[in-house]
């Protein structure tokens, strides 16, 4: 099989650079798929699979790593008060335009990703055609009081050592991030070891943690930044793009998580993965990749 084209660049934005991969053509007629990462501060080699999606429908799929994080200007320096959801929907815009897609495009969003996207759509972009929410909430209280409802769960041991180190301010010791580890083999990634790519992820947010640091916090369950109180609840109903709400059985994104979108979302369609967590995309590969695939050729066709 002959290898598929791919393209990497980087896109002026501000006085900054966004790295940006294109797999596939721009030119297949097919809605070009742009994938967001989560986070905040993720990068994109965690959903790389999902570029798997040209390959069954021929479509171009289109990652970035956000401001701040991989291989995009990295911006240690800068506070809570540069780290917006404004600044991202800015650089979302400053990409679709960089590729000439504005005028008809999908999105997929991961996590804070899906939570960009919901933000991006309640503004009614014309060239919106089909949005994927992935295991996103729609309100950071209802994640972080389930976060702590599955912490609940976790052996005894492990929550006395989280516990311990959250009170004492020790969130950097060893033992804290091993404890941690227990609730993401859960609800994160159940598959160990962790793939290639999802390890590389989380290796370079070792490096460099500014933007999760600084919008969600140390942990998914111990959320104290800038992001804590979002929700983007109350302006749902203003969704008008076709979606796809997509979450796993074992998820932090909970049934009642994402249940918003479901309840509010005119046009939404929810599937849940059985034998998944956070990461569907990895956990159930191929059904993920099929599922979107699916949904996204639906509207190949819409004006």
């Amino acid at each position: 099989m002959a290898a598929i084209a791919s393209k990497e660049a980087f896109l002026p934005f501000r006085e900054y650079q966004t790295w940006y991969r294109i797999t596939g053509s721009l030119d297949s007629g097919k809605l070009p798929l742009v994938v967001a990462h989560g986070g905040p501060g993720c990068t994109h080699d965690y959903v790389d699979s999902f570029k798997g999606i040209n390959e069954i429908d021929g479509r171009a799929v289109i990652h970035y790593d956000q401001l701040g994080n991989g291989n995009s200007t990295r911006l240690p320096e800068k506070g809570p008060d540069f780290w917006t959801p404004a600044l991202f929907l800015e650089e979302l815009d400053a990409l679709l335009k960089h590729l000439g897609i504005q005028d008809r495009y999908a999105f997929l969003g991961q996590s804070w990703g899906g939570m960009l996207g919901a933000e991006h759509a309640v503004l009614k972009p014309t060239g919106l055609k089909a949005l994927v929410i992935a295991n996103s909430p729609a309100n950071m209280r209802t994640w972080v009081a389930e976060a702590n409802r599955l912490r609940e769960e976790l052996p005894q041991t492990v929550q006395e050592k989280l516990l311990r180190h959250e009170q004492a301010g020790t969130i950097t010791d060893p033992e804290y991030i091993t404890a941690s580890r227990v609730f993401y083999d859960r609800h994160v990634c159940r598959v160990t070891p962790w793939p290639p790519e999802v390890a590389r992820t989380f290796a370079i947010m070792d490096e460099d943690n500014t933007v999760y640091r600084n919008m969600n916090g140390p942990t998914e369950f111990h959320v104290i930044g800038t992001m804590r109180d979002w929700t983007i609840e109350d302006r749902l109903t203003l969704i008008e793009a076709p979606t796809l709400l997509i979450s796993g059985k074992y998820d932090e994104a909970t049934p009642l998580v994402v249940k918003p979108y479901v309840d509010r979302v005119k046009n939404c369609e929810w599937v849940l993965f059985e034998h998944s967590s956070h990461m569907p995309h990895v956990e159930e590969r191929s059904l993920c990749l099929e599922t979107v695939s699916r949904f996204l050729s639906s509207h190949d066709t819409d004006a």
